[in-house]
């Protein structure tokens, strides 16, 4: 199910379509960087491609793993 009944009447995307859609905005704005959400864990994760190998990251919001790649990218 990708919608749920708001308060208006409208239907709202689920949260796990919200969280879908956010992994696919920060892959494309880090092309070749795997991002999901895990349901398990409760934080958000991102495979990095390096020249050394790849590194994973962890973080609790969208927000910050978003910093955190852009500095894996910058000074890793």
């Amino acid at each position: 199910m990708t919608a749920q009944q708001g308060a208006a009447g409208r239907e709202e995307p689920t949260p796990g379509a919200m969280r879908a859609a956010t992994a696919r905005t920060l892959q494309e704005q880090f092309p070749g960087v795997r991002v999901w959400y895990g349901e398990a864990t409760g934080s958000w994760w991102a495979m990095v491609p390096l020249r050394g190998g790849p590194r994973l990251l962890e973080a609790p919001s969208p927000q910050e793993l978003r910093d955190e790649i852009m500095g894996l990218r910058t000074y890793g």
